[in-house]
């Protein structure tokens, strides 16, 4: 999917030729610095297993990766801080200065984890300083996820507003694959005792890097013209009711997003290395076959919300999070081939939501509050269902009980039922022409 593609016919028009120039160049900052920070963010959960053996007292390989997990976890809750941080000043300094900040918190972030010495050498240390460089992630990632699906759904023209926000989680992909890439490249180079030593170090230490590229990039990008119409007018008031109704609508759609993210991609290399005992390279080669099938399809459905409208997307998803976890958990064992399919059909179901996500909160919430409300609300999403997801699911199975996440899985999609129920069509409507009163 290029750039070319999201912008559709508007370059064709003289008369918008300048407006669309800017708008590519923006999308084009906006992909590149979200790819390079989902990029960084993955990079822990892909070498969660080398981690656990560097930073942790190995009483037993499963605590060890318990305690990677629980800190992946921790990360987690900063990122409704960092939303709500990063959100505020989206809407107060701008939605383009915001995400600058953001790279550059979770760039240096990257660059410290690759830095820290190993439990052998300080101890405990070691532990407490892997957390506070994940806490940073957090914040950044919070406040980085929020502003940028703000950021793309307000610089896109109302009527390829799916199309164009399928990006947001097209770069995501990217991201994830550039991490399970590097995992194949890594593990085919060097030696397990050499992983565990220091060739996990290397992933963090590209991404810290590649951060200048995106810095650049966001630098020269432009602010969204509806912030810069909107910002300084008076904020529409809201009642508690309307409120509520915004709240309810974004967390049943967004739990069972987040936790199908974690599950299907982010997570479903590791958790197959070290619940089926698959082997590490096989399940990195396998991911990335997998993820192929998301970046083919995530456009395509982004269109498809354009076409056919969110509710009705929502609602095929909902039935998607029913029907799929049972079979798919029961598809995998520790041959790779098992991890593709799983994965691929997962991911086929994820995608329906992913691809138009961005748009579908952004639309929900009037542009004065926007920053602040998706920052917040997908980061507080994020870090309750998707940051806990990897550790329950891992827990569950290491005590033969791996049929509870699917009923929870399950149970999340009846939410997502009820969300479809509840949101207004808002396809081919500008956002300063949705009504968010109920």
């Amino acid at each position: 999917m290029s750039i070319e593609t999201l912008a559709g016919s508007q370059a064709s028009q003289p008369g918008r030729r300048t407006t669309s120039n800017k708008a590519l160049k923006s999308l084009t900052a906006a992909v590149v610095g979200n790819l390079l920070e989902w990029f960084d963010w993955t990079i822990y959960s892909t070498f969660a297993v080398y981690l656990a053996a560097s930073f942790f007292e190995k009483s037993t390989a499963l605590s060890a990766l318990l305690s990677t997990l629980a800190v992946f976890a921790v990360g987690f809750l900063a990122r409704p801080v960092g939303g709500l941080i990063f959100g505020r000043l989206g809407d107060r300094i701008g939605r383009k200065n915001t995400l600058v900040i953001t790279m550059s918190t979770m760039a240096a972030a990257s660059l410290m984890i690759a830095l820290i010495p190993s439990y052998s050498h300080i101890g405990i240390w070691a532990s407490v300083l892997l957390l506070i460089a994940r806490l940073l992630q957090g914040l950044a990632h919070g406040g980085e996820s929020g502003v940028s699906y703000v950021y793309v759904a307000e610089i896109a023209p109302a009527k390829r507003r799916g199309l164009w926000s399928s990006s947001t989680m097209f770069s995501a992909t990217l991201g994830v694959m550039g991490a399970t890439g590097l995992g194949i490249v890594l593990t085919s180079v060097f030696s397990r005792a050499e992983m565990v030593a220091y060739g996990w170090r290397v992933g963090f230490a590209v991404g810290g890097i590649l951060g200048l590229f995106a810095l650049y990039l966001r630098k020269a990008a432009h602010e969204s013209p509806i912030y810069d119409a909107e910002s300084k007018t008076k904020p529409t008031p809201m009642s508690g009711r309307d409120k509520l109704r915004i709240l309810l609508k974004i967390v049943f759609f967004s739990a069972g997003a987040q936790v199908a993210y974690y599950t299907w991609v982010a997570f479903a290399p590791t958790f197959a290395i070290a619940s089926r005992g698959m082997d590490a390279h096989g399940a990195f080669v396998a991911s990335i076959f997998a993820q192929l099938v998301a970046l083919c399809l995530l456009p395509l459905y982004g269109h498809l919300s354009d076409r056919l409208g969110r509710k009705k997307m929502v609602f095929v998803y909902g039935l998607g999070l029913i029907l799929a976890p049972i079979p798919l958990a029961a598809l995998l064992t520790r041959d790779p081939w098992t991890l593709f399919a799983s994965q691929g059909l997962g991911l086929a179901v994820w995608t329906i939501i992913g691809s138009q996500y961005a748009a579908l909160i952004a639309e929900q919430i009037p542009t004065q509050h926007r920053g602040f409300g998706v920052g917040f609300l997908s980061s507080l999403m994020s870090s309750i269902f998707g940051g806990t997801a990897p550790f329950l699911n891992t827990w569950l199975a290491a005590n033969q009980m791996s049929w509870m996440y699917s009923v929870y899985i399950m149970v999340l999609g009846a939410l997502t039922l009820v969300a479809a129920v509840m949101i207004r069509e808002t396809r081919g409507v500008p956002l300063s022409h949705i009504r968010n009163d109920g």
